[in-house]
């Protein structure tokens, strides 16, 4: 049968061509196992592994066609709003599972309604869960691991994996050796199943991918040193005394049984080998779907658009303290699972109560609104928070009517020839309705930190380190912070925008995070052309540090949390923020720019080459005598760097007259003129980095300089 192979392989502007030979898709099955596939974690709507498994499913339908499947767990709401089902187009899969359904489980088969329309087996746990007590006297037998009845999710893991075991048996009997299959597990609650699969020596290659490892996870979340004390940790007894022994073995067993072992980042590589004791094969970073602008300016527009939205948000959350110019008024924000030090709101909070104290004596004109998004338990919205938004429309209302009434009796005074008098133009009842909105603006409390009623109001960590650093939005202070404790919708009463929009209307999204195996956040934020703030300890952060030469000038501000005490790390923040401020609005534009161009790194398109790469190594692995490769050969383009731009320092005082790519909304500054051109510096881009290169080796006797890379 003929597959649609994807031409956008190495078709991306300016990034290294994939050379690899490719697999023989049209005699092989991939099969993709995840807890996630179809099954969405309303409290993640960002980042998370349901992304990577939805985003990535388009660019690995374009290259398998139809011999790609996706398995999980079946859950009826899911299956009956996001699937489509149907029929298996091949017969050996369909044989496989029929002969399950007779034997007593529900297994579902349809297509995922997302981009690429993947095909789906999902697995009915609770139809399965009678064969518990057998599958657990199995794992026994198998692997000595047991799993206590009390812990549901390792149960439930036991019955999927055992039930994709079950159908990969009856799919290889099937099959005999063509084509050969290769399955792909993401994290322990479908690792099960591969450790399944190799104890019964089924003729498969196996991947397994670890997004993060499930005892430091645990550990980071009780504020340990993590990343100092990799090597000193007990990891059998740490993962004892938090009563998850049964699910660490399960997750080092499946790393241990595959023949492939992925892992998302360097620095989860690093952990990975320290926590289960294997060095990854293959590092596969997150990527995303990039939709590219016809013209560079069109995403300028939208920023544009959306931060008029988000000025009226604060217009209304700050009446009555409104005395902030919202045209010098910079929007940053964090967001994500509310993991308070994990996701480093801690050190963002003290960074910005010192960018407070630095505009202040430097007696700045900016403002900077600080959004934190990250979900707590409330109970409802905050009665001041939805009075200003009542309080704000009531006045554009009342404005609106005046200058109807005004603009109209203009009109008519220039029908008749005459110069109006503007005196006579608005009467008594127009002024009379003017001063009473002004009164009706008066407040005698400060706006409020947060948009709704906490619940754990007095414990709560962000409005605890709130109070103690002093940011309680007053007037005399630059930095203002709101806490938005939802996750964003577009249906809001009181902040109407989905967190795609929000992001595109913010100036820098700032995530120091100390546990991060990837993070997708800032990944949004460079795709949508906004700058942000990462760090080191981050996925994200070391795969920018090591594919972009100067990641500042793309406006990507790498903090070193690994190799700096805390307060250096939280000077360093506060350094990057204040130099932000000082940007005028000619130089953001630029930047912006600059950092939307990194969008193709992230893209799918040129990051599913390190998937490839690791199902090739996986094949060579299973069936040597049918596949080869140099299992000892790096991953392809490791070491190719993004050159630093040539305008760089990217707000320079320079005299040569450009013009860059802007909005209709934002001019730029008369007395900014640096040189730069926005095409002329692309074009630069594309030509330098169409030849990768790997990091040589430092001649002896000479040091190498930060930033310094060989050819």
């Amino acid at each position: 049968m003929p597959l649609t192979r994807s031409l956008s392989m190495g078709s991306l502007s300016g990034l290294p061509l994939w050379d690899q030979e490719e697999l023989p898709v049209e005699d092989l099955l991939l099969f993709e196992v995840a807890w996630e596939v179809t099954n969405k974690d309303p409290q993640k709507t960002v980042g998370g592994i349901y992304t990577v498994i939805q985003t990535k499913a388009k660019i690995t339908v374009d290259e398998w066609g139809e011999n790609f499947f996706m398995v999980g767990p079946y859950y009826e709401h899911n299956f009956k709003t996001q699937v489509e089902q149907c029929d298996p187009p091949n017969a050996a899969i369909k044989a496989a599972l029929e002969s399950i359904k007779n034997n007593g489980c529900q297994v579902h088969f349809g297509r995922w309604l997302i981009e690429g329309t993947p095909y789906v087996i999902l697995f009915d746990i609770g139809a399965a869960a009678w064969n518990l007590d057998r599958w657990k006297g199995d794992l026994w037998n198998t692997c000595s691991i047991g799993l206590p009845y009390h812990d549901r999710e390792a149960n439930d893991s036991l019955i999927l994996g055992s039930l994709v075991a079950w159908f990969f048996k009856e799919l290889t009997d099937q099959l005999q050796d063509k084509p050969n299959v290769i399955a792909h597990f993401h994290e322990w609650q479908a690792g099960v199943g591969l450790v399944l699969i190799r104890s019964r020596k089924l003729p498969m290659a196996t991947i397994f991918t670890t997004h993060a490892t499930l005892l430091g996870r645990y550990l980071c979340a009780g504020n340990a040193d993590f990343y100092n004390n990799l090597d000193k940790f007990d990891i059998d007894r740490e993962a004892g005394e938090r009563q998850i022994y049964h699910r660490y073995c399960l997750e080092r067993a499946a790393v241990h049984c595959s023949h492939v072992f992925t892992t998302v980042s360097q620095i989860t590589a690093v952990e990975a080998d320290h926590m289960l004791h294997r060095k990854p094969d293959v590092v596969t970073p997150n990527g995303l779907n990039v939709k590219k602008f016809s013209a560079m300016h069109e995403f300028q527009n939208l920023h544009s658009m959306n931060k008029l939205k988000i000025q009226e948000f604060v217009r209304g959350h700050f009446y009555g303290h409104l005395d902030f110019n919202l045209e010098k008024t910079l929007f940053f924000f964090i967001a994500g699972r509310y993991e308070f030090s994990n996701k480093g709101a801690d050190i963002f909070l003290e960074a910005l109560s010192r960018l407070n104290y630095l505009l202040r004596v430097h007696k700045s004109d900016v403002t900077v609104v600080v959004f934190f998004i990250m979900p707590a338990k409330t109970n409802n919205f905050n009665v001041e928070s939805l009075k200003g938004q009542a309080v704000r429309k009531q006045l554009w209302d009342t404005a609106q009517s005046v200058k109807e009434k005004f603009g109209k009796q203009l009109y008519e005074a220039l029908l008749r020839g005459e110069i109006p008098d503007m005196n006579k133009i608005l009467d008594r009842d127009d002024f009379t309705i003017m001063k009473r909105a002004i009164y009706a603006t008066q407040r005698h409390t400060l706006p409020p930190v947060t948009t709704h009623n906490m619940l754990d109001d007095s414990t709560d960590p962000i409005l605890s380190n709130v109070r103690r650093i002093g940011l309680f939005n007053s007037r005399s202070d630059r930095v203002k912070i709101i806490f938005h404790p939802e996750f964003l919708s577009s249906t809001s009463p009181l902040l109407p925008m989905d967190y795609e929009e929000f992001i595109r209307g913010c100036h820098l999204g700032v995530f120091p995070s100390y546990y991060e195996p990837w993070g997708y956040t800032p990944g949004e934020c460079t795709v949508m052309g906004i700058p942000s703030v990462t760090t080191n300890l981050s996925g994200f952060g070391c795969f920018m540090e090591e594919h972009i030469s100067d990641p500042s000038a793309y406006g990507i501000y790498i903090v070193d949390r690994r190799f700096r005490s805390a307060e250096d790390s939280c000077n360093q923040l506060t350094q990057f923020m204040f130099s932000f401020c000082q940007q005028s609005r000619r130089q953001r534009i630029i930047q912006r720019n600059r950092t939307e161009r990194l969008s193709d790194l992230l893209d799918w398109r040129y990051l599913a080459r390190f998937y490839i790469h690791a199902r090739h190594l996986a094949l060579c692995r299973a069936f040597p005598e049918r596949f080869k490769m140099d299992s000892l050969a790096p991953p392809p383009n490791q070491g190719f760097r993004y050159p630093r731009p040539p305008s760089v320092p990217p707000s320079p005082s320079a005299s040569l007259h450009s013009t860059p790519h802007h909005s209709d909304a934002e001019d730029e500054d008369e007395d900014d003129h640096e040189p730069y051109d926005e095409d002329e510096e692309a074009e630069r881009d594309r030509l330098n980095i169409k030849a990768p290169f790997t990091l040589g080796a430092v001649p002896e006797g000479k040091k190498k300089q930060p930033g310094e890379y060989g050819n």
